[in-house]
C-alpha cells in the first residue's frame, strides 16, 4: 500500500512538473552547410482564443532594435491533434492563430550566418545560437518554464555548451522566457578548461581550431587572473546559477568580433585565433564581460527591468553600467600583470582625447549620451548622421568618468573599488534595481555629501571636464599638450575627408565637408605620396593657407586658418635621470598593483 502511494505521489508530481513546462523546443541542423536550422516548438497551457507567437526585436545586452523575424520562413502551425491552423500576420514580427485546443505546434526554418554576440550562425563548424535571434516565443507563456532539446551533429562531434540547466542528454531547462533568452549556446567540437573559486566553477569553452593546447592553457591562465582580480574588487563572486560561470569563446575566421554579457556566461567572439595574437588581443573583451557579471547583470539599472523583447531598451545609466566596466577592463589586466603599467598609462591617451576633445559634450551629458544607445548599439540606418560632432560612446565617456572618480577618491584615501563594492552590497546582492539618484546617494554615503553631489552635479548631470592634470599628478602621471602643433579637425585619407569635420575646427570653419578631396594645400599638390600630417608640421598655429579641393566633380577654393592641436599626451613622470617621488609611487602602486 505504501509502495502504491509512493508511486502515485511520484506520478502526480511528474504530471505537475510537466504541466509547468509550457514551451518545448527541438532544434536540428541537417542543412547546416547552407546555414539553416529546423525548429519545432510545442506551446501548451494556452488560455487566449487567439494566440500570438513571435520573434524578438531586441536581445539582452543590446539596446537597439534587431529584426530577427527577417530570417524566419517555412512557418507551419497545427493544434495538439495535428490539425493545420490558419496563420494571420498582424505585423512583421508576429503570427496569430485561433481555433486551437490549448496547444499549438509550430515549425519553421531559420537562416543564420552572423556569428557575434547578438545573432546566430549555423554552418559545419558550429551552431552559434543567441536565443532571441533563433527562437519564437508566446508572450502569454513568458513566465512559464521552458525546455529545449538540441539535436547535435554527431558526425561533426558537436557538444552543447550553455548556462541553461542540464536535464538529460542534450535537453536543457529555463525557468522562464527572460532566463531562456539570456542563455547563449555554442554547439561545436570545443575544448574546455575550468577552475574552482569558492566552491563555484569558472569554465572556458573554446572553439578555435587553429589554437594549440598550449595556447589554450596560456589564455585560460590569463582568464583566471582576471577572475581573481575582479573578485578582489567586490570581495566575492556572485552566486552563479547552478554554481557555474562559462566563457563561451568562439575565435574562428567565420565569426564576427563581439562580446556579450549574460547572467552566468558570456559570448566572446573574434576572428583572431589564440594562435595568431588572440591571447593578448582577445583578453580585454573577456575582462570587460566578466566584470559585467556584477555590474549590469546583478547591479542592475531599474530602466532595464524587465528587459523588453518587443522594443528598444533605453537606459540613462549606461555611462556607469558599460562605461565604468570599460574603465575596469584594462585596469584589471594591468593589475593582473597582463599589460604593463607604462602601457596601461599610455593606453589611456586615445579614449581621453576622444572624450574630452569631442563637441558632443556641448549637446549631451553622460546620461543623455546613454539614451543614444538604441541608435548606435549595432543599429543600422542608411541616412547620414553627424555623430562625429554630437555623440561620444558611453563606453569611453563612462570609462573616463570612472578614471576621474577613482583618482578623486584616492586623493581622499578612498577608492572606486570600495565604492563599487558598496554599490554591489547595496543593490546587487539585495537584488534591488538602482537609479542614477541611487548611485548619487551611495557616493554621498561613501565619500561625503559635498564630494558626491559635486561629482554628479558637474560631471553626470552636466558635461564638465574634471581637473585631470591635477588628478594625474597625484599618481605620478603627466598630462600635457603641444601648443605649437596644428590640426585640421578631420580624418583625411589619400586627400579625401572621411568624416564630418569637428565643429569649430580648421576644416569646419573653412567650409570643408565629408567627401571633399584635397587637391592642393598652399603650394603643395596632394597625392598618395604626400604625408598630410608631415606637411602640417611646416605650418604654425593661426597660419592662413589657401586650399584647392574637389566636391561633386567641381574644383573649389577656400582658405583655412590653422588651429591648435588640442590633443593630449599621457606619460609617466619618471625618467632615467629623475626617479618618481616615493609618495607618488606609493599612490600609483595602490591604484595599479594586484589586489589580494
Amino acid at each position: 500500500m505504501q509502495k502504491f502511494q509512493l508511486l502515485l505521489i511520484i506520478f502526480l508530481f511528474s504530471i505537475l512538473v510537466n504541466a509547468q513546462v509550457s514551451s518545448k523546443y527541438d532544434i536540428s541542423f541537417e542543412n547546416a552547410i547552407h546555414h539553416e536550422a529546423s525548429i519545432q516548438v510545442t506551446f501548451t497551457d494556452l488560455k487566449s482564443d487567439e494566440v500570438e507567437f513571435r520573434m524578438s526585436r531586441s536581445s539582452p545586452g543590446r539596446y537597439a532594435i534587431h529584426e530577427f523575424a527577417k530570417n524566419v520562413y517555412n512557418v507551419k502551425v497545427t493544434d495538439g491533434k495535428g490539425n493545420l491552423l490558419k496563420i494571420t500576420r498582424p505585423n512583421p514580427y508576429a503570427w496569430y492563430v485561433s481555433g486551437h485546443d490549448g496547444t499549438i505546434k509550430v515549425s519553421y526554418t531559420l537562416f543564420a550566418n552572423h556569428g557575434d554576440g547578438t545573432y546566430a550562425q549555423i554552418d559545419e563548424t558550429h551552431a552559434h545560437l543567441n536565443m532571441p535571434a533563433t527562437f519564437m516565443y508566446v508572450p502569454e507563456l513568458s513566465e512559464n518554464e521552458m525546455e529545449i532539446t538540441f539535436n547535435v551533429r554527431e558526425d561533426l562531434n558537436w557538444k552543447v555548451a550553455t548556462q541553461l540547466k542540464h536535464l538529460e542528454d542534450n535537453t536543457y531547462y529555463a525557468k522562464n522566457l527572460q532566463y531562456f533568452m539570456d542563455s547563449p549556446t555554442e554547439i561545436t567540437n570545443y575544448r574546455t578548461r575550468s577552475f574552482q573559486v569558492d566552491n563555484q566553477i569558472v569554465k572556458l569553452i573554446l572553439h578555435d581550431d587553429a589554437a594549440t593546447n598550449e595556447d589554450l592553457d596560456t589564455y585560460f591562465d590569463h582568464i583566471k587572473k582576471v577572475v581573481l582580480q575582479q573578485k578582489a574588487i567586490y570581495g566575492e563572486l556572485p552566486v552563479f546559477d547552478y554554481g557555474e560561470y562559462t566563457f563561451l569563446a568562439c575565435y574562428m575566421p567565420n565569426a564576427t568580433g563581439d562580446g556579450m554579457e549574460h547572467r552566468n556566461s558570456t559570448y566572446l567572439v573574434s576572428t583572431r585565433s589564440l594562435a595568431k595574437g588572440g591571447i593578448n588581443q582577445n583578453i580585454g573583451t573577456a575582462s570587460h564581460e566578466f566584470f559585467h557579471c556584477w555590474n549590469v547583470e546583478r547591479i542592475r539599472p531599474k530602466s532595464l527591468e524587465p528587459f523588453n523583447f518587443e522594443e528598444a531598451n533605453m537606459s540613462g545609466e549606461l555611462w556607469f553600467a558599460e562605461g565604468f566596466t570599460s574603465y575596469y577592463d584594462d585596469l584589471t589586466l594591468c593589475r593582473a600583470g597582463i599589460i604593463s603599467q607604462p602601457n596601461y598609462i599610455t593606453g589611456l591617451t586615445g579614449a581621453f582625447n576622444y572624450v574630452w576633445n569631442s563637441p558632443g559634450r556641448d549637446f549631451f551629458n553622460p546620461i543623455e549620451m546613454s539614451y543614444q544607445a538604441p541608435f548606435v548599439d549595432a543599429a543600422k540606418s542608411v541616412d547620414e548622421t553627424n555623430r562625429e560632432n554630437t555623440f561620444i560612446s558611453y563606453y569611453s565617456y563612462g570609462s573616463m568618468l570612472g578614471l576621474a572618480l577613482d583618482l578623486s577618491l584616492r586623493e581622499k584615501g578612498l577608492s572606486l573599488d570600495d565604492y563599487m563594492k558598496l554599490v554591489w552590497q547595496t543593490y546587487g546582492k539585495t537584488k534591488t534595481f538602482y537609479t542614477i539618484a541611487n548611485l548619487n546617494e551611495t557616493l554621498n554615503a561613501y565619500a561625503g555629501k559635498d564630494f558626491g553631489n559635486h561629482f554628479f552635479n558637474n560631471y553626470i548631470y552636466k558635461s564638465g571636464m574634471p581637473d585631470f592634470k591635477r588628478l594625474f599628478e597625484t599618481v605620478g602621471v603627466n598630462l600635457s599638450n603641444d601648443n605649437s602643433k596644428v590640426d585640421l579637425g578631420v580624418y583625411v585619407r589619400h586627400g579625401k575627408l572621411m568624416n564630418n569635420p569637428r565643429i569649430n575646427s580648421s576644416a569646419y570653419n573653412a567650409g570643408l565637408q565629408k567627401g571633399d578631396k584635397l587637391i592642393k594645400v598652399g603650394a603643395t599638390e596632394i597625392n598618395e605620396d604626400i604625408d598630410l600630417n608631415e606637411l602640417l608640421t611646416s605650418y604654425k598655429v593661426n597660419d592662413t593657407v589657401d586650399i584647392v579641393f574637389e566636391r561633386f566633380g567641381e574644383t573649389k577654393t577656400s582658405t583655412i586658418t590653422l588651429q591648435v592641436d588640442t590633443s593630449y599626451t599621457i606619460s609617466l613622470m619618471e625618467s632615467d635621470k629623475k626617479p618618481l617621488d616615493k609618495n607618488l609611487k606609493t599612490n600609483r602602486e595602490n591604484w595599479l598593483q594586484a589586489k589580494e
